[in-house]
């Protein structure tokens, strides 16, 4: 066996360890991810029922194929970028430190958290689109799976970013605390996850204009109507691999450089 193979073969087998060791407690409290899901299936079907049916969203079904990507967006701000708290737990408690002594791949290390948190992504957003569909939203396969594969993107971007802020906050966890709160909430809001930004002010479109998770929910917007080919589709993509990118460069750096 070549030398490249068996670095892949390790590589891989690495990742493999990680991602079970993170997804066993999943398995084992199940109930848990009902908790998780309590505020998207809230806005779900009580904001989204309020949007139902309105003039300024098209009617019944043109509401719901707007609202749904914005929930999956939001689960996606909620999730994968707050995933970096149970690394900082371990990192607080020391556990983590017995796992970087261990001939484990760091940067396996990273990837099979990663892939721990799109699992979930996944889980929860066909969970939000098999309940909406019979309130009226209309899947469109091909673009629901492009869809969710942007999901994913964005996803693996974020939860990266957040494992690398969860390093850089020790030892005490406030630096972690202190920015998602920060960041959290105007990436919801100025991305018109809820509510269309143009029914805003001028300057809170001017805002919006440089939030990239803006384009993402355009993109997944036009996606699930199942216009594929729609340029902010596009844009979207370009937006979340620009943050994949940033995410996985910086997390396997922190990953790497973590004692």
């Amino acid at each position: 066996m070549s030398t490249t193979t068996a670095s892949t073969t390790k590589f891989a087998r690495d990742t493999r360890t990680m991602f079970v060791r993170e997804f066993a407690p999943v398995l084992h409290a199940p109930v848990s991810l009902l908790f998780t899901m309590a505020q998207p299936l809230l806005f779900l079907f009580l904001f989204g029922s309020m949007l139902a049916g309105t003039q300024d969203f098209g009617g019944d079904g043109a509401s719901w194929q707007w609202f749904v990507p914005g929930i999956l967006i939001m689960m996606s701000l909620f999730g994968p970028m707050l995933a970096g708290y149970n690394l900082l737990v371990e990192l607080l408690g020391g556990s983590m430190e017995r796992m970087l002594v261990t001939p484990l791949d760091r940067t396996a290390m990273l990837i099979g958290r990663t892939l721990k948190e799109m699992v979930l992504l996944l889980a929860q957003s066909l969970l939000i689109i098999g309940l909406a569909a019979p309130l009226g939203f209309r899947v469109h396969p091909v673009g629901v799976l492009a869809g969710l594969a942007l999901l994913v993107v964005f996803g693996i971007g974020l939860g990266a970013l957040s494992f690398a802020l969860a390093i850089a906050s020790q030892p005490s966890g406030e630096l972690f605390y202190g920015i998602t709160q920060l960041l959290l909430f105007p990436l919801m809001l100025l991305s018109g996850v809820m509510l269309p930004l143009d029914f805003g002010p001028s300057w809170l479109q001017i805002v919006g204009a440089v939030n990239p998770v803006a384009y993402i929910v355009d993109a997944e917007r036009s996606l699930f109507a199942g216009q594929i080919t729609d340029v902010s589709v596009l844009y979207g993509i370009v937006s979340a691999c620009a943050i994949a990118a940033a995410g996985l460069a910086l997390g396997n750096r922190s990953m790497r450089r973590a004692v």
